[in-house]
C-alpha cells in the first residue's frame, strides 16, 4: 500500500470513528510524524479527505475536519434519496432475484440483541448494498453513492441507537430487498423513500435530543 493510501485509511477511519472530532487541525508536520509518513502523501491524502468533503482548508497552513450539523445531514440525505430510490428501480430491473429474495430472508430472521447482533445486522446492509451496487451496473452512481455512505458513517455515530428504529430499519430493508426481487420498481423505490425518510427523522430526533442534554448540563 502506497505511503498517501495508508495515511488516507487511517486518516478516514479517525474521522468516522470520531477520534478526530469536526474542528480538529491535521496539522502537516504533526500527522506526518505520528502517521509516519512525509509530508507529501500526507498532503495527498489529505486532498483525497477533502474531496470526500471530510476535510476543509480554513488557510493555505490550516486544514479542519469538517463539521457535520443538521443542515448537512438534510442535504445529505436529499442527495441519497435520489441516488438509492434510482438505484432500487435499476435493481429491480436488473438484479437476480433469487438472491434479493435470499437477502430479504435475512432481514426477516435479523437478531438485533446485543453488539453482536448489531454488528452482524450493519455487515448485512453492507452486504445488501454491495449487491445492490453489482445489480445497478452503474459506475457513475456507484461512485455517487460510494461518497454518500462515506459521511453516513459519521452520521450513524452521532444518533444514537435507537433499538426500535433499529428494528424498523430491518423491516424496511426487507420490503425493499423483497421489492427488488419481485421486480418491482415503483415499489422499491417507494419503500427505499419511506426508509430513507424514516431514518431521517429519526437522526435528527436524536441529534435534537443529544443537544437538548448538553444544554440542559
Amino acid at each position: 500500500m502506497r505511503a498517501s493510501d495508508r495515511a488516507y485509511a487511517t486518516l478516514l477511519d479517525e474521522i468516522q470513528s470520531g477520534a478526530l472530532a469536526p474542528g480538529t487541525v491535521l496539522g502537516e508536520v504533526e500527522q506526518s510524524t505520528r502517521l509516519g509518513v512525509s509530508r507529501t502523501p500526507l498532503r495527498e491524502a489529505l486532498g483525497r479527505l477533502a474531496a470526500d468533503g471530510l476535510v476543509v482548508q480554513q488557510s493555505p497552513r490550516v486544514t479542519v475536519v469538517s463539521d457535520l450539523d443538521a443542515g448537512d445531514i438534510r442535504e445529505l440525505f436529499e442527495v441519497r434519496r435520489a441516488l438509492e430510490e434510482t438505484a432500487a428501480r435499476l435493481a429491480a430491473a436488473r438484479a437476480d432475484a433469487a438472491t434479493f429474495a435470499a437477502i430479504a430472508d435475512e432481514f426477516a430472521k435479523a437478531n438485533l440483541s446485543g453488539a453482536e447482533g448489531l454488528d452482524a445486522y450493519y455487515a448485512l446492509i453492507a452486504r445488501f448494498d454491495a449487491m445492490l451496487d453489482a445489480s445497478v451496473d452503474n459506475d457513475y452512481l456507484i461512485a455517487a453513492l460510494r461518497t454518500i455512505r462515506t459521511h453516513l458513517v459519521r452520521v450513524r455515530r452521532l444518533a444514537r441507537d435507537n433499538p426500535d428504529r433499529l428494528a424498523a430499519s430491518v423491516a424496511e430493508h426487507r420490503v425493499i430487498a423483497s421489492a427488488i426481487a419481485a421486480r418491482d420498481a415503483e415499489l422499491a423505490a417507494h419503500a427505499t423513500h419511506v426508509h430513507l425518510h424514516n431514518a431521517l427523522t429519526s437522526i435528527l430526533t436524536s441529534l435534537e435530543g443529544s443537544h437538548t442534554e448538553q444544554g440542559a448540563a
